[in-house]
């Protein structure tokens, strides 16, 4: 049953890229399967997701697709240094959101300008393996990790904070991962463990809004402007990956993933004053999926990906900057390799996203339900 070396390039992988609707700001899924494939080895992918996100405001009225389009690249190499020593560097974008508010009349426009949101996150992971046999590999590394956000809160659901602004500009920050993995390559079985460690930011801000006022107790309030610190911790997370050859061509695979994102709350100064005492992002649990499928290999230069996934979400109510509530996916891909050293992957996913309550503190402002998205990735690898 023991596979050739170009077809195992899909060990533990879905797609190419895998494009993801995932809890929280998760988007990526941190894999690290390219620094389990054998021998020298380089990739480089891009993801696409086209979301549709609608529903209603409180007063009926409707909310038209507010899901922003997104893309994200990934890239990895990896280097069998000696019989026993790998090394290798990973780079994705491990979370993120990109969302716009049509004005349309909801109560999350003002008439001229919609809420938005877009965060963007870089990881580079350096990692190092030890493999003592051809069974096992453990391996741990650094996390280089930046993150950086623009938001916009506009409109009658906000009330007063209609009108707020936050750009929290890109800060580094460092964090870690370890693991082990275990195969028997003469059955194509394959499984390993990855653990990454939270990562805290302090990252610089710039808060404004419309507020100025006079409190009967605290007396002026000036919330206009207010330069600050904003204290995120991107989350931890394990991730499971398993695979095992079924028939001499077929292999099936499963990946499960956790993310620490219960009591994930981001709270700037402005909204932490005690006269409006409210979250920017929170989420009340934490995050479980799993992906679970077949590959198959048609003949030396075509293989077949069909995989089904799940996501439970990270709580119902949610930010009103992505309201969705976890998913169902399901994704086809294929692998063309026109020759022993190289690759080329393509695929897409469809999610069935899940409805959810949109919540501006403790208030619920809107009911989003029957929503999708569709992804699409490519990607290429390379043995040398």
């Amino acid at each position: 049953m023991k596979l050739t070396v170009i077809h195992s390039a899909i060990l533990l992988s879905l797609i190419p890229a895998t494009a993801t609707f995932s809890a929280g700001l998760d988007r990526s899924g941190q894999s690290i399967s390219a620094f389990l494939q054998p021998g020298n080895y380089a990739e480089a992918g891009i993801s696409v997701l086209d979301p549709t996100v609608k529903g209603k405001d409180n007063s009926g009225n409707k909310v038209e697709d507010m899901g922003d389009d997104y893309y994200f690249p990934s890239a990895a190499i990896k280097v069998q240094a000696t019989d026993k020593i790998s090394v290798g560097l990973l780079y994705d974008q491990p979370y993120g959101a990109d969302a716009t508010y049509q004005v349309d009349g909801s109560d999350f426009s003002n008439g001229s300008e919609g809420t938005s949101v877009e965060v963007k996150t870089n990881n580079l992971t350096a990692l190092i393996g030890y493999q003592p046999n051809e069974n096992w590999n453990f391996y741990a590394g650094p996390v280089w990790q930046t993150v950086e956000a623009d938001i916009k809160l506009r409109g009658a659901a906000y009330k007063a904070l209609s009108g707020y602004n936050i750009k929290i500009d890109q800060e580094e920050a460092y964090g870690w991962l370890a693991g082990f993995a275990y195969q028997i390559p003469e059955i194509a079985l394959k499984a390993a463990v990855t653990y990454r460690s939270e990562i805290k930011h302090d990252a610089k801000s710039k808060e404004t809004s419309k507020l100025q006022f006079t409190h009967p107790l605290l007396g002026p309030v000036d919330l206009t402007s207010i330069n600050s610190t904003v204290n995120a911790t991107t989350p931890q997370s394990v991730n499971v990956d398993l695979q095992t050859g079924i028939s001499q061509n077929t292999l099936a695979f499963a990946n499960l993933r956790w993310v620490h994102w219960d009591q994930f709350t981001v709270s700037p100064q402005l909204l932490s004053h005690p006269v409006i005492n409210q979250d920017l992002i929170s989420y009340s649990d934490d995050q479980y999926s799993i992906t679970t499928g077949l590959s198959h290999k048609f003949n030396n230069k075509w293989s077949g990906t069909a995989a089904v996934g799940y996501d439970s979400g990270a709580g119902n109510p949610v930010t009103t900057l992505g309201p969705t509530e976890g998913y169902w996916n399901v994704g086809l891909g294929g692998q063309y390799s026109p020759a022993e050293n190289y690759f080329i992957q393509a695929g897409v996913k469809y999610f069935w996203l899940g409805d959810a309550k949109a919540q501006r503190g403790t208030d619920i402002v809107g009911n989003f339900e029957d929503n999708h998205a569709i992804g699409y990735g490519m990607k290429i690898g390379y043995r040398f």
